[in-house]
C-alpha cells in the first residue's frame, strides 16, 4: 500500500513556513528587524534552538540577514529586482518614465478595483487612516512626509487586492519611485499642479474605495496617473523650450555685442 506514518510537523519547519508566510504576504517588509531570540521566541512558543535552526534555513535561502550588533533583519528580495544597469537605462532615457507611468496607471488601477472587492474592513481602514495622515501633513506643509504617505498610500491598495505577485512587483517598482529614478513631486510643482490637486486626487481614490465602488476606485486612480502623466510631459517640454530660449538669449547678446 502507498502510505506511510504521518509525521508531525519540526517545530523548526513550522516556524520557517511562518515566517515565510508573512513574508511572501508582505507583513514582514525588507529591512525590518525581527524581534529579539528570546521575545521571538516566546511569540512563536518554540524554543530558542528551533527559532535558531529557522533562521538558519531561512539565512541560508537568503529571506532572512543576520548583521552583528544588530540583529536579524528581512532581506531586501526586491533589491535584484532590477539590475543596475537596467536602472540606469531608466534614469537616463525619459520615455521610460512615461512606459512607468502607464504601467503603474493600469496595474494600479487594477488593484484599487480589487481592494473594493476583495480587501477586508481592516484593510479599508489602513487606507483610509493613511488618508487622514496625508491631510495632517499637507495642512503643515510636510512635503517629504507627504511624499512617503503618497507611496504608502499606493502600497496599501496594492496590498489591500490580496494579490501576492502583484504586490512584490509594485514593491519593486516603487523602490525605484522613492530612489527618484523617474520623478518627484517637485518636478509636478513647476507646472503650476498644487499640493490641493493631489490630494483631492487621492481623496477621490479613498472615497471610492470607502464605498466599495470597484469601477470608481479604478477610474480616480487612472485619473490620478494621467494627470501626474500630463503634468510631466508638461514640464519636459517646458525644460525643452527653455534650452532653446537660452540659446536665442545668448545669440541676442553675442549680436548686439
Amino acid at each position: 500500500m502507498p502510505f506511510e506514518p504521518v509525521q508531525p510537523k519540526k517545530l523548526a519547519e513550522a516556524v520557517v513556513h511562518q515566517i515565510e508566510g508573512l513574508i511572501l504576504r508582505g507583513i514582514l517588509r525588507p529591512g525590518e528587524r525581527l524581534p529579539a531570540e528570546r521575545e521571538l521566541s516566546e511569540k512563536l512558543a518554540v524554543s530558542r534552538p528551533s527559532l535558531r535552526a529557522a533562521l538558519a534555513d531561512l539565512q541560508e535561502r537568503g529571506l532572512l540577514d543576520a548583521k552583528a550588533g544588530a540583529g536579524v533583519f528581512v532581506a531586501d528580495v526586491l533589491g535584484g529586482a532590477f539590475a543596475p544597469a537596467l536602472v540606469g537605462l531608466f534614469a537616463t532615457h525619459k520615455e521610460a518614465m512615461f512606459d512607468y507611468i502607464g504601467f503603474r496607471r493600469d496595474i494600479e488601477g487594477l488593484a484599487a478595483e480589487r481592494a473594493a472587492q476583495f480587501g477586508s474592513d481592516t484593510d479599508l481602514a489602513v487606507i483610509n487612516a493613511l488618508f487622514e495622515k496625508m491631510e495632517i501633513s499637507h495642512q503643515k506643509r510636510q512635503t517629504q512626509d507627504e511624499a512617503q504617505l503618497d507611496t504608502d498610500f499606493h502600497l496599501a491598495i496594492i496590498e489591500a487586492s490580496h494579490n501576492i505577485v502583484m504586490l512584490h512587483m509594485m514593491r519593486s517598482m516603487y523602490a525605484l519611485l522613492r530612489e527618484g529614478v523617474f520623478y518627484n513631486r517637485a518636478v509636478m510643482f513647476k507646472q503650476r499642479i498644487t499640493r490641493e490637486h493631489l490630494l483631492d486626487q487621492h481623496r477621490a481614490i479613498n472615497i471610492a474605495l470607502q464605498r466599495r465602488d470597484g469601477p470608481g476606485a479604478r477610474n480616480a486612480v487612472s485619473t490620478h496617473l494621467d494627470y501626474v502623466g500630463q503634468a510631466l510631459s508638461d514640464q519636459q517640454k517646458a525644460d525643452e523650450n527653455e534650452v532653446y530660449a537660452q540659446k536665442r538669449f545668448e545669440h541676442e547678446a553675442h549680436r548686439k555685442s
